[in-house]
């Protein structure tokens, strides 16, 4: 087996260990200030603020090209979705009162009066 201070590999492994270790001192170090942290506020201001110029831009852009936007197109699939639910409640209304009716299962005219009137058997007279 080869002397743990001769070998590469673990002295590679224990190079990268302390350059970690070193890392993340430093950035503990860095982020505890209050310089970072209103760079970061100012970072985040400035994304935020580009993230809307550019949803403004693209909302004007789809307007002059006759296109719906994100948020329209969402409205349109919540407003579909309003209607399919009200469609399928009138639909099972329907089969509800066409089930009470004793409408014939085909779906089709008006239900047929019982029959009560049997034919005459052959041994029967007139």
């Amino acid at each position: 087996m080869a002397d743990k201070s001769s070998d590469p590999l673990a002295m590679w492994h224990t190079m990268l260990g302390e350059m970690e270790k070193n890392y993340n001192a430093f950035a503990t170090q860095a982020m505890t200030s209050p310089e970072f942290s209103k760079v970061m506020n100012q970072v985040g201001g400035v994304t935020a603020g580009a993230q809307k110029q550019f949803g403004d831009l693209m909302e004007k852009y789809l307007v002059a090209m006759n296109l719906p936007s994100r948020a329209q197109v969402v409205s349109l699939g919540e407003r579909l979705h309003a209607i399919e639910g009200q469609l399928n409640e009138i639909t099972a209304l329907l089969r509800q009162v066409h089930h009470n009716s004793g409408a014939p299962d085909d779906g089709y005219g008006a239900p047929r009066p019982p029959r009560t009137k049997r034919p005459p058997s052959e041994g029967d007279p007139k």
